[in-house]
């Protein structure tokens, strides 16, 4: 072989194991960049039930909790509100969102989340209020809480009234009760006076005090956040006017939906493990989980009604 050819075919032999090579090393530096990676800490945003300031405190041992489970760094931060997780999802900023039902739904609409699970949480006598020992569910209602010693009987009763509810981004905090209300004949938005509050210890409080005549909040709430009111006992001073009729499905634990599925079934499996241990319980108590389930999407279609519903 003449030496000019030879040596025109070995700078080209050259620069294509270069070409390789170079290709080879972006593709290392990209895939380091997303959440598969294990050199990448993995972002999971939660909506804290209440705003006192003692949730973030209690985030730093799920996030070492989570991160010795998983193998690899996680990162635990507080959404301020049910928007915030929306678009931090959408944003691809989270990779795991434990997700009220109304802000995964809106989520999940945007193609940025995908549920792997549905939280189980302890079910309620709907005659007491009370939980029923060693009864979980994976769908509540929405209450309607009122002083005992209101004049309110019904549901219609609200009209011309004084209601705290949370973000209308809030199932059993907005959406469900003004959407029944509505159906009722009370449209709450136009004939009522709606005031949004941060928490549902702030709605009980304003309702309580007398400041508001009703409040929106999730079944068994009395019971949940009986221990922020000492000296009050919530069942005695606040009675159910109504429950909603719609079941609500329970959070989800949503991932990135294009999250390497074998990541995804390692996420998926360290929630299922948590109540085998006490440091899984603790962080489960966090947003009263008790246990998960595989989630079924349809169980949160009917949401996405009462969302249209709730805009009209």
């Amino acid at each position: 072989m003449p030496f000019s050819i030879q040596n025109k075919m070995l700078r080209t032999i050259a620069v294509a194991a270069t070409t390789v090579a170079l290709c080879a090393t972006m593709a290392a530096c990209g895939s380091s960049k997303g959440s598969d990676s294990a050199d990448k800490a993995l972002e999971l945003q939660f909506v804290p039930t209440n705003n006192d300031g003692s949730m973030q405190a209690k985030a730093k041992p799920f996030a070492d909790y989570l991160s010795k489970k998983l193998g690899r760094k996680v990162d635990v931060t507080l959404a301020t509100d049910y928007t915030t997780i929306v678009e931090a999802m959408s944003s691809h900023k989270v990779d795991i969102g434990i997700m009220p039902p109304a802000a995964y739904v809106q989520a999940r609409d945007k193609q940025a989340a995908k549920a792997i699970l549905t939280s189980e949480l302890g079910a309620y006598d709907r005659t007491t209020g009370k939980p029923v020992e060693g009864k979980l569910s994976g769908s509540f209602k929405g209450e309607v809480l009122v002083r005992a010693d209101s004049d309110l009987k019904k549901l219609t009763d609200l009209k011309g009234r004084k209601i705290a509810t949370l973000s209308p981004s809030s199932a059993s905090g907005y959406i469900y009760p003004v959407v029944e209300l509505k159906k009722a004949g009370v449209d709450p938005t136009t004939q009522s006076t709606l005031t949004t509050v941060n928490d549902i210890p702030s709605e009980i409080t304003s309702v309580l005090e007398g400041q508001q005549d009703a409040c929106f909040v999730f079944e068994g709430a009395r019971n949940v956040f009986a221990s922020k009111f000492a000296g009050k006992d919530l069942f005695k001073e606040l009675r159910v006017l109504y429950l909603t009729e719609g079941d609500i499905p329970n959070d989800a634990i949503a991932v990135q939906p294009s999250m390497d599925q074998a990541l995804q079934d390692k996420i998926k499996q360290a929630f299922l493990d948590m109540p085998n241990d006490e440091e899984g319980k603790t962080a489960m108590a966090m947003w009263g989980h008790k246990g998960y389930t595989q989630a079924e999407e349809k169980n949160y279609d009917t949401i996405e009604e009462y969302i249209k519903e709730a805009a009209n």
